[in-house]
Parts: C-alpha cells; structure tokens; sequence
C-alpha cells in the first residue's frame, strides 16, 4: 500500500499490542505503538520512506551518530476529539522548527509538506493508539540521526530520519520545587540552545541529578555569561505572573523557541492580559517572591504542557510561592489548552491539524 508524494510503503505488523497496553500504569515513554515511520537520505534526497512494525535500529558501531552526536528531534502530541477524529496541534510550528535544529546540526532539512505527510500516514496506520481518555494523548517523536559509518569528524553524508510514537499520561504528577542554577550552563550564544540537539539534553544531565539531590525536581538554567538571568526551567520555558503580568524570557540563540510558551503567549494576550517577553534577572524574581507579587510560576513544554513550579531556590533559601488550586491565570490556561486540543474549545487560532 502506497501514499501520494512520499510513495510511504505500508507493511502492517500482524502482532498489534494495543491490547496489551495498562492504561492505568502507563509510564511516560515506556510503552511504543505498533508502527514507525522511517526515510533514509543518501545520494543527495530523501528516499525509501517507510512505515513498518517498531523495530530496534541496525548500525555500524562507526555509525557517526555515537562518537559525534549529530542528531536532534522534535517532541508533539496527538489526540481525539469528541467525535473521535485525530488532532495534531500546531504540527506546522514544529515542522518549522524541526528544520532550524537541522540546520543548525548541518543535517538535512525535511520539507515541511513532507514533514507533515509522514506524521499523518503513521497516524492513519496506528489510529487506535490515539487515546481518547481524559488526561491521555500520544506522544509523537520525531528525530534524525547520522548514518555513516565513518571515523572522523565531518558532516555525515547519511541520514535516518524517523518518527514513533507513545501513548502517555501526565508527565508531572504534581507541582515541582525547582532551584535556580548559577554555576552550570545549558547553553551559551553562539551555541545550540535554540535547537533541539541532544548534545544540550546530555549536558544538563548532571546538573539536573545534583539538583535532585538536594531536593528540587528540575532546575532553572540561567545565562551562560554573568548566571543574572532566566532562561528555561528544565526541558521547559519559563513563565511567571508578577503584578498581575505574565513575564517570560524572550526566544533567543540559547533558550528554545517553545511552541507551547508561544501558545500561552497568544492566548493570554487574547484574553487582555499584559504580557512581557523580555530579560528578567534573578534579582527581579527573588524581589517579587519576597514581597509576595509573584503570584504564579510555571513551565510550558510539549510533554507537561503546564508544570506548576510550587518552590523556587535562590542562593540558598526556598521560597515557597501560592498554592496551586488558586492560581487563576495557568490553571485556566492549562484547562482551556486541554480543551483546544481534544476539539472541545473552538479552534479560533487555527491551530489543529485533523487526520
């Protein structure tokens, strides 16, 4: 069986799993549906795309993903509407960043149209995977990896591309305490911050364990340079409700452009709230928690999609912000983006895509 543009061959698995799945014990990213899309690049274009059964990888052990690194991804979700159709949200946004991080990892781009055909024909292939169940959707990883098996540094003239997926619950059961880091570096200008590389993942890897042995779930990055300034909490952009104003760190070459953080954006200035994207300090932030204006701290991500931050940790003391259930601005954005995507809100942005 065959697709239109990208000539996708079809190969269903004969042993589904979907019966198999504890929906009430799932674990974020631990259970995989049937099929995955997979495009091999040599020769100058992208070739062979396939969608078969979820299979581990074959490689050389010279491939040049291991020893370099060359690879990113993207992360987006899938879910049922009332009347059981399957919606993506902003799947355009993210096949547009997709292509900046490729860029930037000296990969090829994957067209849009492309981007976008693939993502609908798995979809099609492994409908029953969508949840339909409150609080559950499908997780959605796209990614690109170097394929040459080649010892030195250069730019692979080899790649896979490829997308799976997983159904998934929450991604944080409960409002997280975080501590605001001021000795390690995420990312720096110049860099890769504003790609999704995995490199920049590695990196905060051990900071992030540090952090957890003290006590705080995630850590808030801050400016590479002077430590001064806010950028991400975790593997998620940062939001704060200071007087009244929503506040967030602006999109720069260190912090990622969040398709999330750029949602929640848009639908608070739709609202009429007051919204600032720009620098904020430390000082700002430990100023306003003192004085008790910061009335709202929260991440913005694809995977939690609103992380309530219950704790902030600055140069050794814990301030403790305002309970969760009276938070007024992210719980109500948090409920009317769960009801965006699952059909229930109008789509007055525009924003989902139907399978």
């Amino acid at each position: 069986m065959n697709t239109d543009t990208l000539n996708i061959n079809i190969v269903k698995t004969n042993n589904s799993k979907l019966s198999q799945v504890k929906w009430d014990e799932l674990q974020f990213g631990r259970t995989f549906s049937d099929h995955m899309f997979v495009m091999d690049y040599k020769d100058g274009k992208w070739q062979n795309a396939e969608i078969s059964e979820f299979a581990d990888l074959k490689m050389s052990h010279a491939t040049s993903i291991l020893p370099y690194g060359q690879t990113f991804f993207e992360g987006m979700k899938a879910a049922k509407n009332e009347t059981g159709e399957i919606v993506l949200f902003r799947p355009e946004e993210h096949a547009k960043r997709f292509n900046l991080s490729d860029e930037r990892m000296c990969m090829p781009g994957v067209p849009v149209d492309m981007f976008i055909e693939a993502l609908r024909a798995l979809l099609d292939v492994d409908r029953g995977w969508v949840p339909q169940k409150s609080g559950y959707s499908l997780y959605i990883r796209p990614f690109m990896i170097a394929m040459d098996p080649y010892v030195g540094i250069r730019p692979s003239d080899t790649y896979k591309f490829i997308i799976f997926t997983c159904p998934v619950g929450a991604y944080y059961s409960e409002p997280v305490k975080v501590k605001i880091e001021t000795h390690y570096s995420r990312a720096v200008e110049g860099g890769t911050g504003f790609a999704k590389a995995g490199g920049n993942y590695a990196g905060s890897l051990y900071p992030a364990m540090k952090g957890q042995e003290e006590g705080f779930r995630q850590l808030i990055w801050t400016d590479a340079k002077e430590h001064k300034y806010i950028e991400e909490s975790g593997t998620m952009n940062v939001l704060f409700v200071i007087d009244g104003k929503i506040i967030t760190p602006a999109s720069s070459d260190t912090i990622l452009a969040g398709i999330t953080r750029r949602s929640v954006v848009d639908i608070a200035r739709d609202w009429g709230y007051e919204v600032e994207e720009r620098r904020i300090s430390i000082a700002e932030v430990v100023e306003a928690m003192k004085e008790g204006r910061m009335t709202e701290a929260f991440g913005a991500g694809t995977a939690a999609t609103i992380a309530q931050i219950s704790a902030i940790h600055s140069d050794g003391v814990t301030y403790d912000l305002p309970p969760v259930e009276g938070r007024e601005f992210s719980n109500k954005v948090l409920n009317y983006l769960d009801e965006y995507k699952t059909g229930k809100a109008e789509d007055k942005f525009g924003w989902l895509l139907k399978v």
